[in-house]
């Protein structure tokens, strides 16, 4: 792909010397005003316009603005005026409007409505986008003038923004002598290619891993909607009056904790389990054992031991050592939780004659057995309390309003690029129009697993932009009249995306790399963690808690219930967790590569080393399928949930310890995290906002963990 590359800008360079300057310029501007995506959109906020855009846009909208944005980058870097503020960070930072307006809305659509033509796009463009970065962060010239600016004469966002492109230009290898920046360019458009093959093949394998079943009665245990939603998933891939079970992106899947059938069961874990290691074209461990290997020469080059050591650098946590201290010190009472949890089963199981040894495709339908035995719960009782819809504007939209004072407005004149999708406009407590909200709840085929957040539109003082935002979901399409009915923890998890949602709304930055979500990884999900507080707390829980039949509210002896629950079944959820972070930083902090082994023994060794090798709790990403480490953004970073949770936990026990979720403490919470951005130092905007620093124990206390 480094030959293309040169092609590429060699073909560029050639066409504009053979041809007239006038020719050029009307072939410019005739792609420019012909191209949705090189205009500005003209809805509300700069909502991209779906209904212009189209797949052949793409391509050349991308080779304009890289055009276009060569140019602007060279003009700031060779600007013969004394580097300032304005001529050399600033031009930086507001220059590639066209490319970023593309590239934005091309990777929202790869992401969550893809198909053939996308994603042979996004093979070809990745090491060109890659190579493309490495020329403005590798440009010597360009460094130059940064460093030449004097930090002392800069104040506020100004002084941040700058701080900021410098230490990306050394984590890029601005630093790096002419033939190491050559070897950098490499690698990284090797890399940007095999995480653009591995989300594709990671995408096979989950369409591939579809278990079918010839017999309802396989089934037993789901719902009447459940099952006539697998039977129509099975028609639609052409199976008539058979069913068809689609995968998450998780290891287990959520339906294990309803179905009778163990021969089910098992054959849906496994599925699962080995969906990407099946020696067949969606098997992804060749890809990643090679992003592994290029991720430490990539490091090496800069200096540093280990992948992990680069690139914790810009982190909360600054070092691989201090990420796997918290993880350890959350481990072992989890692990050890875990256990007696797996006894508790097991004795279940025993009870009931069931004569077999507790497995991983066990455990979550017996799990629920436990918890109505000890808590007197089951899903069956709170799933007819949470419809889809109900949750959303009785309750995430609720709650935002009680604590935050915004509300919401479906637009439907504004186009999506999904029918499924819907579109809110979003107000704060004076009525004035703040920002454009988009939701994609249910799973396709040609969507990514998982729930996220996305920018469509970032919010900047400076470019005059307010933020227009996308929550994608995972979740099953109501069929026919049916209710679209989901489990408390896919409440959480609306109320998770959300938390990331405020943040992006009250974004109050002047640019856009400073704005919203643009903090650490190990800060990000913060807000969203504190967000799904407001599921549980009793005003909000009984304002959108309504039964889909009754329209009564959920009964107190039921809120009661799932509150003394809260904390069932921890040891496994946190197990499983802090294995896919240990793994992934097992992965990363490899300091040879002759230290690199095959996929399935690497991870068995290390999950053994960190004593997480558990065999009724697997790791909650088996690596063949971690798309967060090998095709996502946090390689070396899935400690940061657990690093959130610990910031949440100690903020949340602040917020009960000083009246709950008022709106004081929300205005609070606005004023020191949501609204900043990464324009303050975040440990003392943390700091501020409880009085100390981040503590472990609130973690343990919150989560069950603590000694008895």
């Amino acid at each position: 792909m480094q030959i293309f590359s040169k092609i590429f800008i060699a073909g560029s360079l050639l066409l504009v010397a053979t041809l007239p300057t006038e020719t050029v310029n009307a072939q410019n501007n005739s792609v420019k005003m012909t191209n949705p995506l090189l205009q500005k959109s003209a809805l509300q906020y700069q909502s991209p316009n779906f209904s212009l855009i189209k797949d052949e846009h793409f391509k050349p909208a991308f080779e304009y603005g890289l055009k276009i944005h060569d140019q602007e980058i060279d003009a700031i870097a060779n600007n013969p005026a004394k580097p300032t503020f304005q001529n050399t960070v600033l031009a930086v930072e507001i220059c590639g409007v066209d490319l970023n307006r593309a590239v934005g809305i091309f990777y929202n659509l790869t992401g969550s409505n893809t198909n053939p033509t996308l994603q042979a796009i996004e093979a070809e463009y990745a090491p060109i986008f890659s190579g493309h970065n490495d020329k403005i962060y590798l440009n010597s010239k360009l460094y130059n003038r940064f460093k030449a600016i004097d930090l002392n004469k800069l104040k506020g966002e100004d002084k941040k923004l700058t701080q900021y492109y410098l230490q990306q230009f050394e984590l890029a290898g601005a630093n790096l002598s002419e033939a190491d920046k050559v070897k950098m360019k490499q690698i990284n458009e090797e890399l940007a290619s095999l995480s653009t093959l591995y989300g594709n093949k990671l995408l096979l394998s989950r369409k591939n891993g579809a278990i079918l079943f010839d017999n309802a009665t396989d089934l037993d245990g789901l719902s009447t909607a459940e099952i006539d939603a697998a039977k129509l998933k099975a028609k639609e891939a052409g199976y008539e009056n058979k069913y068809l079970i689609g995968l998450l992106n998780t290891t287990q899947q959520p339906l294990l904790a309803s179905l009778k059938n163990r021969a089910t069961r098992e054959k849906i874990y496994k599925a699962s389990w080995y969906r990407a290691e099946k020696n067949d074209e969606g098997d992804t461990r060749e890809i990643l054992e090679k992003t592994a290997r290029l991720r430490l020469q990539k490091a090496n080059l800069m200096g540093k031991k280990s992948f992990a050591e680069w690139k914790l650098q810009d982190q909360m946590a600054q070092s691989p050592a201090t990420a796997m201290e918290l993880l350890a010190k959350i481990a072992t009472p989890a692990v050890a939780k875990a256990k007696v949890e797996a006894k508790e089963i097991q004795a279940l199981i025993d009870s009931q004659n069931g004569g077999f040894k507790l497995e991983p495709w066990d455990w979550n339908f017996y799990a629920e057995q436990v918890r109505k035995a000890k808590y007197d719960l089951d899903e069956s009782q709170t799933k007819p309390y949470f419809e889809l819809n109900t949750v959303l504007e009785n309750g995430v939209f609720y709650a935002a309003k009680q604590m935050y004072g915004i509300s919401f407005k479906e637009r439907k004149d504004l186009p999506v690029y999904n029918s499924d999708v819907k579109v809110y406009e979003v107000f704060d407590e004076k009525g004035t129009s703040i920002a454009i909200y988009y939701l994609d709840f249910y799973t396709r085929d040609n969507k990514n697993g998982g729930a996220w957040m996305n920018n469509l539109v970032s919010q900047s003082h400076y470019l005059k932009q307010k933020p227009v935002i996308v929550n994608v979901y995972n979740f099953s399409k109501p069929v026919g009249e049916n209710p679209s009915l989901i489990s408390f923890d896919d409440v959480i998890t609306m109320f998770h995306e959300f938390g990331h949602t405020l943040h992006g709304l009250f974004a109050n930055q002047q640019y856009v790399s400073l704005s919203g979500t643009s903090v650490p990884r190990d800060y990000v999900e913060f807000p969203s963690q504190i967000n799904e507080h407001a599921a549980l707390d009793p005003a909000i829980l009984k304002n959108y808690a309504i039964h889909y039949q009754t329209k009564q509210p959920i009964p107190q002896d039921l809120i009661d219930k799932i509150k003394k629950a809260e904390t069932f079944n921890k040891g496994y959820d946190v197990t499983e967790l802090l294995a896919a972070a240990t793994l992934d930083m097992a992965w990363h902090s490899v300091e040879k590569e002759s230290d690199f082994k095959p996929t399935l023994v690497f991870e068995k060794e290390a999950l053994e080393k960190y004593g997480l090798l558990v065999n009724e709790v697997p790791t909650r990403y088996h690596t063949p399928y971690f798309a967060h480490i090998w095709g996502g953004g946090y390689s070396a970073g899935y400690y940061a949930y657990t690093w959130s949770k610990t910031l949440d936990y100690n903020a949340f026990d602040w917020m009960q310890a000083n009246g709950g979720l008022t709106r004081a403490n929300c205005e609070r919470f606005k004023k020191y995290i949501l609204s900043v951005g990464n324009s303050v130092d975040l440990n003392h905007a943390f700091k501020e906002f409880i009085g100390h620093d981040m503590q472990t124990e609130p973690y343990l206390k919150n989560a069950g963990l603590s000694a008895q």
